[in-house]
């Protein structure tokens, strides 16, 4: 099993090398086996393509994907419309823009396993829209379907596949409008006269079919579907691949079990599993997915001969000594460069130079001593070059792409003997920063901006710097790109590598991205100072609209050494009304202004990630009133409204197992269980009782959302309610007040409709849809066209106490500092406290 995994890592790791750009950034060079070079070597007599197609990461079939790259040896790509910013995490609490970085990652560690190449469109993940309409109402139509038909110009599949169709089966208006925009961009791609600026770059292509990969589910019935998916075309994904030691269907959960954000973790299948296909567009095939399509090299003119010597380094192949093939695999190189430029000659050219280096166990790397150098600084390389075949080979020269000159070697490599050494190199200081591609600049809503056409549809960006070696192997000349990475040894992992980046000289981070003034007392604001570099000095100020004012209004910092950091403190004074601004830190250094902090996202599945986000936060001056100070928190899937609710006052404690006991709970005067609670936390079915005895003993539970599906306990509540897949997924959408007189709407905050004004993403998910009459409906809402959702947030007296379940989305709300999602919020917590004051006040009179 040990052979196979490294087999399996090393093959899928070069696989993405052509049109993923920087894939390789922070993985291990490739040591490939000798399966893995056989399968490359009959791959380089395959020249196909298939583009799969949909709206989120997760959406592919990584089944199809395993099959069609690994059984067909095509170049299978992915096509995601969005990076998935808009959904949930389950492994963390970084949401939007943090997420879509962590969906990325795992997209393309998907990719690593199932053989496929990664690519995306600038649109915007904004969150859940039900219809096609509404998605483009936000995102931009024109400048998506011209991403997509770049890629499609750029990859050249010959078949594409959407997961969805255009129509309400999708589930999702991100679902379908990806099948709505392949459709069209199936036919615009190879229209000249559409997105004719691209044709600088590309030529016009027009793939041969387009298919929908349905199946079962789209029928109403079985029957329904036995009667009609006659029709549809079928692929048995099912197989064995002996070089890789896997069935495709375990092949695909290796690749699946890579979205852990989304908690899709899955179990490999073996045996017969049939795909099913549904024609769209283009020529329709009858028996097989390539009907009509010409996959051999016949499709290259005067190809003949190198095909002939790539056939005959097959036969000639020998695990035992996989360097033998290289003479041959030369003169099919020297063959192919003859031809006339074409687009499989590019191609073909890289993938046979792949399988050189494969075949003669060729290991290059270039290291840093660091992993992030600041513009203008040095860096040290170490250098490693080894050939571990007895072809002869040469490494004549390496170039660097930050270096003015290059380091001519001229050193031959002889079999299993490494060169090592160490350079030091200047990075310029013109470099830019490491910052994600489409992060860059300011975007909308539903659209990144990125204005240079040959980043758009990277999965990332490419390498930071990269080394080129020149090698005279058997006398032809190579050119092998790197990336230069950043290596260490950890005690347990062993060899760790990391990208390497460029960044700004310093640092400036808040300690908070919201901060919420929540009567006119003064706030301190907390900015740390970090150093890019060494020797570091300036002024760090906050810069903040009228009205708002700090003391200092500036003040000296000085950072000695690379790393070190140094923390500010401002007091921040708010004005007297209800506002909301922005704060935004700024150092300046040298008479240059710095106004970027340093974020890092680190989880054992992907490469660790750094960016560099603007130092600004929402100010809000708050016009709240709370009762109670005390809360516990018990998380679930993560968020970040602990922190919110500390930014207005309350004491927040995060309830651990050993704390779930009621004469614990009793002293808070509420008990908020986090999104998911109920589908992430297995001891729920253990704290239930617990809880409930609180709220009948007098305390306040708040319950927030969680999905209908892979519930810990069959009752989530006291009484009968019934969770549903209902939501409310336009922000604005109207809010109405259904029981105005309830305390929740009145005490200590009054609630208006312009509590509901600035809310961000949606106002709500998966509300429950009935419930039994000890319930009361506080809100009502609903998208436009749809029945109105009473289910968002429901109140109920139970015992002394109350249970509150609330479907609206506090867990973005809050964060973002939305004021009128803290008043209320506040009034839920508040509840029962005035009726508690009122019955002491009581109490006492009589006494």
């Amino acid at each position: 099993m040990k052979i196979r995994t490294r087999l399996l890592h090393s093959m899928l790791l070069a696989l993405g090398l052509m049109h993923c750009a920087g894939a390789l950034l922070a993985q291990m060079p490739q040591k490939a086996s000798a399966a893995k070079v056989l399968q490359d070597l009959q791959k380089l007599n395959v020249l196909g393509s298939a583009l799969y197609v949909a709206a989120h990461p997760d959406d592919e079939n990584t089944r199809l994907i395993a099959y069609l790259a690994n059984e067909k040896l095509y170049n299978t790509g992915y096509l995601a419309i969005t990076r998935g910013d808009g959904g949930q995490n389950l492994i963390g609490p970084e949401i939007r823009e943090g997420l879509g970085i962590i969906r990325t990652q795992e997209l393309l560690q998907a990719r690593r396993r199932d053989g496929g190449q990664q690519f995306f469109t600038r649109a915007n993940d904004f969150g859940y829209s039900k219809t096609p309409a509404e998605t483009f109402t936000i995102w931009d139509r024109e400048q998506v379907l011209a991403d997509m038909v770049w890629t499609i110009r750029k990859f050249r599949p010959d078949v594409m596949i959407t997961r969805f169709p255009p129509d309400e089966r999708a589930g999702h208006g991100h679902h379908s409008a990806s099948a709505i925009l392949a459709a069209e961009a199936f036919k615009a791609a190879a229209d000249p006269k559409r997105f004719p600026e691209q044709l600088k770059h590309v030529e016009v292509w027009q793939p041969k079919r387009l298919l929908w990969n349905t199946g079962v589910w789209s029928f109403t019935s079985q029957e329904e579907f036995e009667k009609y998916g006659k029709e549809l075309l079928k692929i048995d994904v099912g197989g064995y691949n002996p070089l890789l030691g896997k069935s495709y269907g375990e092949v695909a959960a290796e690749s699946r079990s890579m979205h852990k954000s989304q908690g899709f973790g899955a179990s490999g299948s073996r045996g017969t599993s049939i795909e099913y296909l549904q024609h769209t567009s283009g020529d329709k095939a009858q028996q097989e997915l390539f009907e009509g399509v010409n996959t051999s090299w016949s499709r290259v003119k005067g190809s003949e001969k190198v095909q002939q010597l790539i056939q005959q380094a097959i036969n000639n192949f020998k695990p035992t000594v996989p360097a033998a093939i290289v003479p041959t695999l030369i003169a099919a190189r020297k063959e192919l460069e003859k031809l006339p430029d074409s687009y499989w000659k590019r191609v073909k050219l890289e993938e046979i130079q792949d399988v050189l280096q494969e075949s003669m166990g060729l290991y290059l790397e270039v290291t840093a001593s660091d992993y992030a150098v600041a513009p203008g600084q040095p860096v040290t390389l170490q250098v490693e070059a080894i050939n571990r075949s007895s072809t002869p080979v040469t490494l004549k020269r390496i170039q660097y792409s930050f270096a003015s000159s290059d380091t001519t070697l001229d050193y031959n490599l002889k079999n299993n003997d490494p060169l090592k050494y160490s350079s030091s190199k200047t990075v310029p200081q013109g470099l830019p920063y490491s910052q994600p591609y489409w992060l860059r600049e300011q975007g909308t809503l539903g659209m990144f901006a990125v204005k240079a056409l040959q980043e758009v549809g990277l999965p990332e960006n490419a390498p930071a710097a990269q080394a080129t070696f020149s090698l005279q192997v058997a006398g032809e000349l190579l050119q092998v790109q790197v990336p230069v990475v950043y290596k260490r040894t950890d005690p347990v992992e062993g060899e760790v590598y990391r990208p390497f980046i460029v960044t700004p000289p310093v640092f400036v981070n808040l300690r908070q991205q919201v901060l919420m003034f929540a009567n006119g007392e003064p706030k301190q604001v907390q900015v740390l100072v970090k150093a890019g570099k060494d020797n570091i000095k300036g002024e760090l100020k906050l810069a903040m609209p009228k009205g708002w004012r700090s003391e200092p209004a500036a003040a000296p910092f000085e950072l000695a050494s690379k790393g070190a950091e140094q923390s500010i403190r401002f007091m921040v004074y708010p004005p007297k009304k209800q506002q909301e601004a922005q704060l935004q830190a700024i150092a300046t250094v040298g008479g240059k202004t710095y106004s970027q902090g340093l974020s890092e996202i680190n989880y054992s599945h992907i490469p660790a990630q750094v960016t560099f986000p603007e130092a600004t936060a929402k100010i809000v001056k708050l016009d709240l009133q709370k009762q109670g100070e005390k809360v516990a928190y018990l998380m679930g899937a993560g968020d970040d409204i602990p922190a919110s609710l500390e930014q207005i006052g309350y004491n927040v404690t995060l309830l651990k197992d050993e704390n779930m006991r009621l004469s614990y709970l009793q002293q808070f005067d509420a008990v908020i269980l986090g999104v998911r609670a109920y589908n992430t936390v297995d001891r729920m079915r253990f704290y239930q009782p617990v809880l409930l005895d609180y709220v009948k003993q007098g305390g306040n539970l708040i319950v927030q959302y969680n999905t209908n599906h892979s519930l810990v306990v069959p009752n989530v509540a006291p009484y009968p309610l019934q969770l549903s897949r209902d939501r409310v997924a336009v922000e604005d959408a109207e809010v109405r007040l259904l029981a105005p007189n309830h305390p929740v709407l009145n005490t200590p905050n009054k609630i208006t409709k312009r509590d509901f004004e600035g809310w961000v993403q949606e106002r709500g998910l998966y509300f429950p849809n009935k419930w039994s009459e000890e319930f009361t409906p506080i809100l009502s809402s609903n998208d436009p066209g749809e029945p109105a959702r009473d289910g968002g947030l429901l109140v109920a007296k139970y015992g002394e106490g109350y249970y509150i379940y609330t479907g609206y989305s506090w867990f973005r709300e809050l964060p973002a500092g939305v004021p009128g999602a803290y008043r209320l919020f506040a009034n839920l917590i508040s509840l029962g406290k005035a009726e508690g004051a009122a019955s002491g006040k009581a109490q006492s009179a009589v006494k």
